[in-house]
Protein backbone atom coordinates (compact mmCIF):
# COMPACT_ATOMS: atom_id res chain seq x y z
CA UNK A 1 0.00 0.00 0.00
CA UNK A 2 3.09 2.11 -1.05
CA UNK A 3 3.72 4.49 -3.72
CA UNK A 4 0.65 6.59 -3.76
CA UNK A 5 1.63 9.51 -2.09
CA UNK A 6 3.44 11.20 -5.01
CA UNK A 7 3.69 14.20 -6.99
CA UNK A 8 2.02 14.39 -10.61
CA UNK A 9 5.33 15.88 -12.46
CA UNK A 10 3.76 16.87 -15.64
CA UNK A 11 1.67 19.61 -13.58
CA UNK A 12 4.87 20.62 -11.40
CA UNK A 13 6.86 24.07 -12.25
CA UNK A 14 10.27 23.59 -13.49
CA UNK A 15 11.51 24.86 -9.80
CA UNK A 16 9.38 22.73 -8.10
CA UNK A 17 10.53 19.32 -9.77
CA UNK A 18 14.06 20.49 -8.75
CA UNK A 19 12.97 21.25 -5.41
CA UNK A 20 11.14 18.38 -5.29
CA UNK A 21 13.47 15.83 -6.53
CA UNK A 22 15.93 17.68 -3.98
CA UNK A 23 14.43 16.60 -1.34
CA UNK A 24 13.45 13.21 -2.49
CA UNK A 25 17.67 12.56 -2.87
CA UNK A 26 18.20 14.11 0.73
CA UNK A 27 15.91 11.49 1.41
CA UNK A 28 17.97 8.86 -0.23
CA UNK A 29 21.05 9.73 1.01
CA UNK A 30 19.79 9.85 4.43
CA UNK A 31 18.71 6.46 4.64
CA UNK A 32 22.13 5.24 3.10
CA UNK A 33 23.97 7.10 5.83
CA UNK A 34 21.65 5.74 8.90
CA UNK A 35 20.64 2.22 7.12
CA UNK A 36 23.21 1.34 4.49
CA UNK A 37 22.87 0.56 1.03
CA UNK A 38 20.18 -2.02 2.53
CA UNK A 39 18.26 1.22 3.67
CA UNK A 40 18.46 3.19 0.07
CA UNK A 41 16.56 0.05 -1.54
CA UNK A 42 13.53 0.74 0.32
CA UNK A 43 13.54 4.25 -0.76
CA UNK A 44 10.01 5.64 -1.87
CA UNK A 45 8.77 8.96 -2.72
CA UNK A 46 5.81 8.49 0.06
CA UNK A 47 8.03 9.90 2.98
CA UNK A 48 9.02 13.03 0.48
CA UNK A 49 5.69 14.08 1.03
CA UNK A 50 6.12 13.95 5.14
CA UNK A 51 9.68 15.43 4.87
CA UNK A 52 8.16 18.27 2.99
CA UNK A 53 4.94 18.48 5.13
CA UNK A 54 7.08 18.85 8.10
CA UNK A 55 9.30 21.30 6.84
CA UNK A 56 5.94 23.61 5.70
CA UNK A 57 5.03 23.16 9.21
CA UNK A 58 8.14 24.09 11.29
CA UNK A 59 10.42 25.62 9.67
CA UNK A 60 13.71 24.15 10.54
CA UNK A 61 17.32 25.14 8.96
CA UNK A 62 18.35 23.08 6.05
CA UNK A 63 21.01 21.48 4.65
CA UNK A 64 22.10 21.58 1.21
CA UNK A 65 24.60 20.24 -0.87
CA UNK A 66 25.92 18.50 -4.56
CA UNK A 67 25.63 15.22 -4.27
CA UNK A 68 26.59 11.82 -6.83
CA UNK A 69 25.72 8.37 -6.05
CA UNK A 70 25.46 5.12 -7.73
CA UNK A 71 22.18 5.99 -9.80
CA UNK A 72 24.02 9.24 -11.19
CA UNK A 73 27.60 9.10 -10.88
CA UNK A 74 28.38 11.06 -13.69
CA UNK A 75 27.16 14.51 -12.46
CA UNK A 76 25.92 16.08 -9.04
CA UNK A 77 22.42 17.05 -8.24
CA UNK A 78 21.03 19.22 -5.33
CA UNK A 79 20.39 17.27 -2.18
CA UNK A 80 18.53 19.39 0.59
CA UNK A 81 18.00 17.42 4.65
CA UNK A 82 16.76 18.91 7.36
CA UNK A 83 15.94 17.04 11.07
CA UNK A 84 12.97 15.79 9.41
CA UNK A 85 14.72 13.88 7.01
CA UNK A 86 16.25 11.56 9.19
CA UNK A 87 12.72 10.39 10.93
CA UNK A 88 11.34 9.66 7.25
CA UNK A 89 14.21 7.77 6.48
CA UNK A 90 13.51 5.68 9.68
CA UNK A 91 10.08 5.76 8.93
CA UNK A 92 10.25 4.19 6.02
CA UNK A 93 12.08 1.60 6.72
CA UNK A 94 10.30 0.22 9.45
CA UNK A 95 7.44 0.26 7.18
CA UNK A 96 9.05 -1.57 4.53
CA UNK A 97 10.65 -4.35 7.35
CA UNK A 98 7.12 -4.45 8.53
CA UNK A 99 5.20 -4.73 4.87
CA UNK A 100 7.80 -7.41 3.86
CA UNK A 101 6.97 -9.36 6.85
CA UNK A 102 3.29 -9.06 6.34
CA UNK A 103 3.84 -10.74 2.46
CA UNK A 104 5.37 -13.37 3.60
CA UNK A 105 2.58 -14.23 6.62
CA UNK A 106 0.15 -13.86 4.35
CA UNK A 107 1.13 -15.33 1.28
CA UNK A 108 4.24 -17.11 2.66
CA UNK A 109 6.73 -15.32 -0.28
CA UNK A 110 10.12 -16.50 0.54
CA UNK A 111 11.59 -12.68 -1.28
CA UNK A 112 9.21 -10.89 1.47
CA UNK A 113 10.81 -13.46 4.27
CA UNK A 114 14.49 -12.83 2.78
CA UNK A 115 13.94 -9.27 2.50
CA UNK A 116 12.24 -8.79 6.23
CA UNK A 117 15.01 -10.78 8.33
CA UNK A 118 17.57 -8.57 6.80
CA UNK A 119 16.14 -5.54 7.23
CA UNK A 120 15.16 -6.90 11.27
CA UNK A 121 17.66 -5.44 13.24
CA UNK A 122 17.56 -1.71 10.96
CA UNK A 123 13.83 -1.99 12.04
CA UNK A 124 14.86 -2.84 15.48
CA UNK A 125 16.87 -0.15 15.75
CA UNK A 126 14.22 2.46 14.38
CA UNK A 127 11.59 0.89 17.12
CA UNK A 128 14.11 1.91 19.95
CA UNK A 129 14.40 5.24 19.03
CA UNK A 130 10.21 5.20 17.75
CA UNK A 131 8.33 3.00 20.18
CA UNK A 132 5.16 5.43 19.85
CA UNK A 133 4.87 5.05 16.49
CA UNK A 134 6.30 1.57 15.50
CA UNK A 135 3.75 0.10 18.39
CA UNK A 136 1.08 1.68 16.10
CA UNK A 137 2.42 0.37 12.50
CA UNK A 138 2.63 -2.97 13.92
CA UNK A 139 -0.90 -2.85 15.38
CA UNK A 140 -2.42 -1.71 13.12
CA UNK A 141 -0.71 -4.18 10.37
CA UNK A 142 -1.94 -7.36 12.71
CA UNK A 143 -5.09 -6.38 13.35
CA UNK A 144 -5.11 -5.98 9.34
CA UNK A 145 -3.82 -9.24 8.89
CA UNK A 146 -6.44 -10.44 10.89
CA UNK A 147 -9.21 -9.11 8.82
CA UNK A 148 -7.85 -10.69 5.76
CA UNK A 149 -8.13 -14.26 7.30
CA UNK A 150 -11.31 -13.53 8.53
CA UNK A 151 -12.35 -12.46 5.34
CA UNK A 152 -13.70 -9.54 6.41
CA UNK A 153 -15.85 -7.37 3.70
CA UNK A 154 -16.21 -4.08 5.63
CA UNK A 155 -13.60 -1.94 3.77
CA UNK A 156 -14.23 0.96 6.69
CA UNK A 157 -12.80 -2.05 9.37
CA UNK A 158 -9.29 -1.69 7.73
CA UNK A 159 -9.40 1.84 6.28
CA UNK A 160 -9.40 2.72 9.56
CA UNK A 161 -6.63 0.71 10.53
CA UNK A 162 -4.43 1.96 8.19
CA UNK A 163 -5.68 5.52 8.68
CA UNK A 164 -4.19 4.76 12.45
CA UNK A 165 -0.93 3.77 11.47
CA UNK A 166 -0.47 7.11 9.11
CA UNK A 167 -1.79 9.15 11.88
CA UNK A 168 0.64 7.91 14.44
CA UNK A 169 3.56 8.37 11.68
CA UNK A 170 2.93 11.54 10.74
CA UNK A 171 3.01 12.53 14.29
CA UNK A 172 6.56 12.93 15.58
CA UNK A 173 5.77 15.33 18.17
CA UNK A 174 2.71 15.96 20.27
CA UNK A 175 1.81 19.76 20.30
CA UNK A 176 -0.99 22.44 19.10
CA UNK A 177 -1.38 21.34 15.35
CA UNK A 178 -0.74 17.65 16.16
CA UNK A 179 -4.72 16.61 16.39
CA UNK A 180 -5.07 18.07 13.26
CA UNK A 181 -2.01 16.20 11.47
CA UNK A 182 -3.15 12.78 12.97
CA UNK A 183 -6.39 13.95 11.34
CA UNK A 184 -5.14 14.69 8.34
CA UNK A 185 -3.00 11.53 7.91
CA UNK A 186 -5.69 9.00 9.17
CA UNK A 187 -8.17 10.40 6.41
CA UNK A 188 -4.89 9.55 3.47
CA UNK A 189 -4.41 6.32 4.87
CA UNK A 190 -7.97 5.78 4.75
CA UNK A 191 -7.84 6.96 1.04
CA UNK A 192 -4.41 5.00 0.28
CA UNK A 193 -6.33 1.85 1.52
CA UNK A 194 -9.27 1.65 -0.37
CA UNK A 195 -7.54 3.11 -3.30
CA UNK A 196 -5.00 -0.24 -3.43
CA UNK A 197 -8.15 -2.20 -2.90
CA UNK A 198 -9.96 -0.42 -5.88
CA UNK A 199 -6.52 -0.57 -8.47
CA UNK A 200 -6.21 -4.38 -7.33
CA UNK A 201 -9.77 -5.74 -7.41
CA UNK A 202 -10.06 -7.15 -11.04
CA UNK A 203 -6.65 -9.01 -10.44
CA UNK A 204 -7.48 -10.27 -6.75
CA UNK A 205 -11.39 -11.31 -8.02
CA UNK A 206 -9.92 -13.30 -10.96
CA UNK A 207 -7.17 -14.85 -8.97
CA UNK A 208 -9.12 -15.67 -6.19
CA UNK A 209 -7.74 -13.50 -3.40
CA UNK A 210 -8.80 -11.65 -0.84
CA UNK A 211 -10.17 -7.64 -1.30
CA UNK A 212 -12.36 -5.63 0.90
CA UNK A 213 -14.16 -4.31 -2.00
CA UNK A 214 -15.09 -7.83 -3.53
CA UNK A 215 -18.57 -7.99 -2.05
CA UNK A 216 -19.79 -4.38 -2.91
CA UNK A 217 -18.15 -5.68 -6.60
CA UNK A 218 -21.04 -8.23 -6.34
CA UNK A 219 -23.59 -6.05 -5.63
CA UNK A 220 -22.86 -4.18 -8.76
CA UNK A 221 -20.81 -1.32 -7.09
CA UNK A 222 -19.45 0.48 -10.34
CA UNK A 223 -16.09 2.25 -10.56
CA UNK A 224 -17.91 5.46 -10.03
CA UNK A 225 -19.27 4.05 -6.74
CA UNK A 226 -15.80 3.82 -5.83
CA UNK A 227 -14.25 6.99 -7.27
CA UNK A 228 -17.68 8.97 -5.38
CA UNK A 229 -16.07 7.12 -1.97
CA UNK A 230 -12.31 8.09 -2.92
CA UNK A 231 -13.25 11.61 -3.37
CA UNK A 232 -14.84 11.47 -0.21
CA UNK A 233 -11.74 10.55 2.00
CA UNK A 234 -9.25 12.47 -0.07
CA UNK A 235 -11.75 15.61 0.20
CA UNK A 236 -11.71 14.96 4.40
CA UNK A 237 -8.02 14.67 3.61
CA UNK A 238 -7.60 18.49 1.97
CA UNK A 239 -9.59 20.04 4.44
CA UNK A 240 -7.57 19.14 7.39
CA UNK A 241 -4.42 20.41 4.77
CA UNK A 242 -5.82 22.97 4.02
CA UNK A 243 -6.30 24.82 7.80
CA UNK A 244 -2.61 23.51 8.80
CA UNK A 245 -0.18 26.81 9.22
CA UNK A 246 1.63 25.52 6.06
CA UNK A 247 4.67 28.21 4.93
CA UNK A 248 6.52 26.84 2.02
CA UNK A 249 6.45 24.64 -0.85
CA UNK A 250 2.55 24.84 -0.49
CA UNK A 251 1.82 24.49 -4.45
CA UNK A 252 4.02 21.04 -4.45
CA UNK A 253 1.84 19.43 -1.55
CA UNK A 254 -1.79 20.40 -2.75
CA UNK A 255 -0.09 18.80 -6.07
CA UNK A 256 0.37 15.61 -4.30
CA UNK A 257 -2.86 15.50 -2.71
CA UNK A 258 -4.74 16.74 -5.11
CA UNK A 259 -3.04 15.04 -8.13
CA UNK A 260 -0.51 13.17 -7.60
CA UNK A 261 -2.26 10.38 -5.58
CA UNK A 262 -4.56 9.34 -8.37
CA UNK A 263 -1.50 8.72 -10.33
CA UNK A 264 -1.73 4.82 -10.38
CA UNK A 265 -5.32 4.81 -10.69
CA UNK A 266 -5.16 6.60 -13.86
CA UNK A 267 -2.59 4.53 -15.16
CA UNK A 268 -3.91 1.48 -14.18
CA UNK A 269 -7.33 2.21 -15.77
CA UNK A 270 -5.33 3.21 -19.08
CA UNK A 271 -4.04 -0.15 -19.20
CA UNK A 272 -7.18 -1.90 -18.68
CA UNK A 273 -8.69 0.59 -21.17
CA UNK A 274 -5.57 -0.68 -23.31
CA UNK A 275 -6.27 -4.51 -22.78
CA UNK A 276 -10.40 -4.13 -23.49
CA UNK A 277 -9.48 -2.64 -26.79
CA UNK A 278 -6.96 -5.70 -28.18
Amino acid sequence: MFGYVIANADALTDEEKARYKSVYCGLCHALGERHGTLGKLTLNYDMTFLILLMNSMYEPEENASCERCLVHPMRRHDCRQSEFTNYAADMNVALAYLNQLDNWNDDKNVFSLLAAKSLRKKYDAVAERWPRQCKAMEDSISALSALEKANEQDPDAGAQLFGTLMGELFVLKEGYWSDTMRSMAESLGEFIYIMDAFIDLPRDMKKGRYNPLEALRRDGRTDAYFKDILTMLIGNCTMKFESLPLVSDVSILRNILYSGVWTRCELQQAKNRKKKRR
